[in-house]
């Protein structure tokens, strides 16, 4: 390696501990400050806030006054016409609960004053999904005469937040693995992986592998509720435990569970979207409506970890035609698909129908109503 080579990828490691150390102050709900050659901002989660942190933040701000950044899906939500993060101006003597309200109900709330955001508000908010915040944030330009104050804030640099996120599979390392006894007799091999923001994701290899032909293959996202306490309001323990079986009786395949809840929003994030499923929204509509993309999935971990199990053609077992172009773009040839189409009930009639009408899913045994499910 040259002393170039070496220096910048010593230079990118030192930036991504950077990045590392303000997702861990963001999840403890404390201040980073983000850097953009244009003085120095202030931002905190709106998640989690409360009255005394809100009066904290303030207090380390002044006398510049916090606004909050949403993306550009919550703005359209409160009736905002944009493509862009925007700024809204707090109004004086406005509630820690006013603004949390803000960010997740489903009220308008438009006359709050805006503006079009920077790159600052696209950082910002990149943080807060990669640390499985709310996408909404208060801000604030550091004052001059605040150096002292700051010195224990952590800084990370705005160009750091994107390539650390366009690069966290490269991160990706094998933490440990263990044979496991199945229900059904088989016995499965789980090998643990650990990406670059400390998340354990799972390699479970079912029977033996044969590298020589296409790997059948089930990218599985973590659904706490319908994996290990059976909700009827989705598919996923029923096509986890539908893959398991088609892989047993295929003779060998991969199960990769992935970190990535509610479709890559977190755990807490998927019940805000179902408190406002039971209000009337679909599943795409409350995502977006709290202000994430419809699906915030990536596939270059799962992409990652199969080349690392020297596994790269494969058979993939989906009723998501994205899965197949997610992974083939991330370098891993897909051979063919298996559906996995699992039952349908009064629960979740509606959160297929929208995967299959919004989101392109193909299942062939659900009739599609045709009044609209919104």
């Amino acid at each position: 390696m040259s002393a170039l080579s070496e220096h910048s990828t010593l230079l990118g490691s030192a930036m991504h501990r950077g990045v590392s150390r303000a997702l861990s102050e963001l999840q403890a709900r404390r201040p980073v400050r983000l850097q953009d050659g244009d003085g120095d901002w202030v931002v905190l989660p709106v998640d989690g806030l409360n009255d005394r942190r809100f009066n904290e933040f303030r207090s380390l701000c002044s006398p510049g006054i916090p606004c909050m950044l949403l993306p550009p899906q919550r703005s359209r939500a409160m009736g905002i016409d944009t493509s862009t993060p925007m700024a809204l101006a707090i109004p004086s003597g406005t509630s820690a609960e006013r603004i949390v309200a803000l960010a997740t109900d489903a009220r308008r709330h438009a006359s709050w004053e805006a503006r079009p955001a920077g790159c600052v508000a696209a950082a910002a908010i990149r943080l807060m999904k990669l640390s499985r915040n709310l996408p909404a944030v208060l801000a604030a330009r550091m004052q001059p005469g605040k150096d002292d104050v700051m010195q224990s804030v952590v800084g990370v640099d705005v160009a750091a937040v994107d390539d650390f996120a366009g690069s966290s599979a490269h991160a990706l390392m094998i933490a440990s693995d263990a044979s496991i006894p199945l229900s059904s007799g088989v016995s499965a091999r789980f090998v643990v992986f650990r990406d670059a923001l400390g998340a354990d994701q799972v390699a479970v290899i079912v029977g033996k592998l044969d590298l020589s032909a296409p790997v059948p293959v089930r990218l599985h996202s973590a659904c706490l509720t319908g994996d290990v306490f059976g909700s009827r309001r989705c598919d996923c323990g029923d096509q986890l435990q539908l893959a398991l079986n088609r892989l047993e009786g295929l003779g060998g395949g991969i199960i990769l569970y992935l970190a990535q809840e509610g479709r890559g929003i977190g755990l807490a994030n998927k019940m805000r979207a179902y408190r406002l499923q039971d209000q009337g929204f679909d599943t795409h509509d409350a995502n977006t409506m709290l202000g994430f993309e419809d699906d915030e999935r990536s596939y270059d971990v799962a992409a990652a970890m199969l080349h690392a199990l020297d596994c790269t053609r494969i058979v993939l077992l989906t009723n998501n035609p994205s899965k197949l172009d997610g992974l083939s773009n991330a370098g891993v040839e897909v051979c063919g698909r298996i559906p996995l189409e699992a039952p349908v009930n009064s629960h979740n009639l509606r959160y297929l129908t929208t995967k299959a009408r919004r989101s392109g899913h193909q299942l062939n045994g659900l009739a599609i109503p045709t009044v609209n499910d919104a």
